[in-house]
């Protein structure tokens, strides 16, 4: 299981911690500083089955300062698994990596459901 984060993000703490409260073994991989390939990206978008742009961080000042709000409509799912490769930071996290399951964000009830089939 691979855990893709970053270290001060609240959520991402708190999924960190629903893990290990949990007992579940994962390895833990900093999104800012080993940011996700568009190859990676493009794989987990195929694996999670949500539109692309639930892998985009709305929230986080990166996205805000590209207005990205306003461009991602007028782009190519190519061109914003692109962009995505760029940085990190433009990146939905925590993400959950089990065989074939991709969670994106953290909801404790999904999470739960995963681990269960572990």
């Amino acid at each position: 299981m691979v855990f893709v984060c970053y270290s001060r993000c609240g959520t991402c703490k708190k999924a960190r911690a629903f893990l290990e409260e949990n007992s579940v073994k994962f390895e833990e991989r900093d999104i800012k500083g080993d940011n996700p390939t568009i190859d990676e990206l493009r794989d987990w978008y195929k694996k999670n089955g949500l539109p692309l742009r639930k892998f985009f961080n709305t929230s986080g000042t990166l996205y805000k300062e590209m207005n990205l709000k306003e461009k991602l409509p007028d782009m190519s799912e190519e061109q914003q698994l692109q962009l995505l490769s760029t940085d990190g930071m433009l990146v939905k996290r925590p993400i959950l990596i089990e065989g074939g399951n991709v969670l994106v964000g953290f909801k404790p009830d999904e999470w739960k459901n995963l681990i269960a089939k572990v």
